[in-house]
């Protein structure tokens, strides 16, 4: 690990100058649901923390799962507004580089919230501690952020608060960070792409009399494309074995968690997402495979194993990297 004394004159020049390590908590999965809470540790570019800030926010909706998030709608009817916190949000984003755990949720429902209160946010990269993990080899038995958390010996006071988790992952991405500098390894930095794309819709109304019906759930398109997957496909998946780097998989049919938000959770594993399903395609995902459409039809005259959102998202936590890059 880098001593403290020389990190300065051995630090990686490309690194970024400032990071925010963020966490919310929200309604649910969807691209309709809503943050509840949010949580931003500022770090320096070393990882050193700077300052935190926490905030309740009013989703204008049931809080979903309170099981989880502990945030009643009692708790939540006094809270702000998101489009009243943006502001301060945006300062403890401003120039720094979004971290979190499964940062591509985060900062979906991040874009998402700003949208509504037509505003962007002021961040242009994220980097997932997920990502940094494997890119890190870390031993850990699974990516929840409690494995990393453990493997550098933080303690995790009160799991599914945002303020608690962003402190823990503050603590543990400093420790990740200095791995990476030491070994110099290429940080794995994706793009921000703010939501600007809109349905002919009223504009949503900012203020306490706002409702999310003023939200149209599939009124944005994220209008991008994928860089191609830079592993060989490896073939079909073979049941009771992890899904392998470089594996095509191609999703049917309706999903529980936002669709662009599963397949950019392939992607950032490194399986190639295919659009259509061939004799090439290793795996389709898919909650109704007696479904007659045209992906689980050729699915099944080619034999092409099927599994269901559940299974494919508990094999995403732990995917075999490809035979090229084992040592790499």
């Amino acid at each position: 690990m880098l001593d403290d004394r020389t990190t300065a004159a051995a630090w990686p020049a490309a690194y970024p100058q400032g990071y925010a390590v963020v966490d919310v908590e929200t309604t649910g999965l969807a691209r309709d649901d809503r943050i509840v809470s949010a949580a931003v540790y500022r770090l320096d570019a070393q990882g050193n923390v700077e300052d935190h800030w926490y905030t309740l926010v009013n989703p204008e909706r049931d809080p979903g799962p309170v099981w989880i998030h502990g945030l009643t709608s009692d708790v939540l009817e006094g809270a702000p507004l998101f489009a009243e916190v943006a502001t301060e949000f945006s300062q403890r984003l401003d120039g720094r580089v979004l971290v979190a755990h499964n940062a591509m949720f985060d900062w979906s429902m991040i874009a998402r919230e700003y949208a509504r209160a037509e505003c962007t946010a002021p961040v242009r990269q994220r980097l997932c501690t997920i990502a940094l993990a494997k890119e890190l080899a870390l031993p850990l038995p699974n990516l929840k952020l409690e494995s990393l958390a453990a493997h550098f010996g933080v303690v995790q006071r009160r799991a599914h608060n945002a303020l608690d988790d962003a402190r823990v992952l503050a603590e543990a991405f400093r420790p990740s960070l200095h791995t990476a500098a030491e070994r110099g390894v290429r940080l794995p930095l994706l793009e921000c792409r703010p939501l600007t794309e809109w349905a002919a819709a009223p504009a949503p109304r900012i203020g306490r009399q706002a409702t999310s019906s003023a939200y149209r759930s599939g009124s944005w398109r994220p209008s991008r494309k994928r860089p191609p997957c830079p592993y060989p496909n490896p073939g079909r998946y073979e049941s009771d074995k992890p899904l392998k780097q470089g594996m095509r998989v191609a999703f049917s049919g309706d999903t529980s968690v936002d669709r662009e938000l599963l397949e950019d959770r392939a992607v950032e594993a490194g399986l190639h997402v295919a659009t259509s399903v061939s004799r090439l395609t290793s795996l389709l995902v898919t909650n109704d495979p007696d479904a007659a459409t045209s992906k689980t039809i050729k699915a099944k005259s080619f034999g092409t194993p099927i599994l269901d959102e559940a299974a494919f998202t508990h094999l995403l936590r732990d995917v075999a990297p490809a035979e090229d890059s084992a040592d790499g």
